[in-house]
């Protein structure tokens, strides 16, 4: 089992989303980059209204993941990635959500 160091791990509940992070610093060859993320925010009850994730980063890379649409994407580094899904987040859903530092 591949060792890692957890970044974040916040979710939150609200309005009827739900809004989530998991970033890991990893050395697992299974994430090339250095980081094992899931930046996610969704309706409760299940549909994905925003997602990135590089769950499968050796075969499909770095996905964005809007309702039914997966496109891949080019990995800006975490901070910059972080900074797009909260912006993005904000955008899409009637939440304004408290962020954690």
């Amino acid at each position: 089992m591949a060792s890692y160091t957890a970044i974040a791990d916040w979710q939150d509940v609200e309005a009827g989303f739900v809004v989530g992070d998991t970033i890991r610093r990893t050395k697992d060859e299974q994430s090339p980059s250095g980081w094992a993320y899931s930046l996610h925010l969704g309706e409760v009850g299940g549909a994905t209204v925003l997602r990135y994730d590089n769950a499968h980063e050796p075969t499909k890379g770095h996905e964005r993941h809007t309702g039914g649409d997966v496109q891949t994407i080019e990995f800006p580094g975490i901070l910059t990635l972080y900074d797009r899904f909260k912006r993005e987040a904000d955008e899409l859903s009637p939440v304004s959500w408290d962020w954690p530092e």
